[in-house]
């Protein structure tokens, strides 16, 4: 981290007039790609998405960037309640938009853990940021997985996967 510190650094005029050569080559340029700290993402054929820790026993579960394309404008999210236990496919919330309404199913049988609160006060975030499980982003629910929820994780698609099943589905 200290190098990036160093790269992004606001420097003295004096000091970058030290370099003989462009601060390009001295800080090079480096694409950084953000992503998850999670291991595993999977996604439904109802287009919910789960990312789920290393250890497979805590995951973040919202809608994939294809439905909230297809949704359109979100104007309202039921969110699941705390602490209620759900089996796969066990409806957790529902998701309101200009053109539909849906709801969001639990991808793997689990305990929800945590709720995005954002979500009452900003549904739109949804359509801006569906698969980000950061703070600020549109997750719907934090859980706690099951031993029945990894044994669940077996029947979901990989994000190459659901990217073919969707190309799939926008033909039809």
């Amino acid at each position: 981290m200290a190098s990036i510190a160093r790269c992004l650094r606001a420097a003295r005029p004096s000091t970058l007039s030290a370099f003989k050569t462009p601060v390009s080559r001295v800080c090079p340029v480096r694409a950084f790609h953000a992503t998850s700290s999670n291991a595993l993402r999977k996604y439904t054929k109802e287009h919910e998405w789960i990312d789920l820790s290393a250890d497979l026993k805590t995951g973040v579960i919202g809608i994939s960037e294809y439905a909230a394309k297809e949704l359109g404008d979100v104007v309202f999210v039921e969110l699941p309640e705390e602490g209620k236990q759900v089996n796969a496919g066990d409806a957790i919330g529902a998701v309101e938009s200009v053109k539909s309404a849906a709801d969001i199913n639990a991808p793997i049988a689990c305990k929800i853990t945590g709720i995005n609160l954002l979500l009452e006060e900003k549904p739109a975030t949804i359509n801006q940021v569906p698969e980000d499980d950061s703070h600020g982003g549109g997750w719907i629910a934090k859980v706690q997985v099951t031993e029945e929820g990894v044994k669940d994780l077996e029947k979901l698609m990989d994000p190459q996967a659901y990217a073919e099943f969707t190309a799939a589905e926008g033909e039809h």
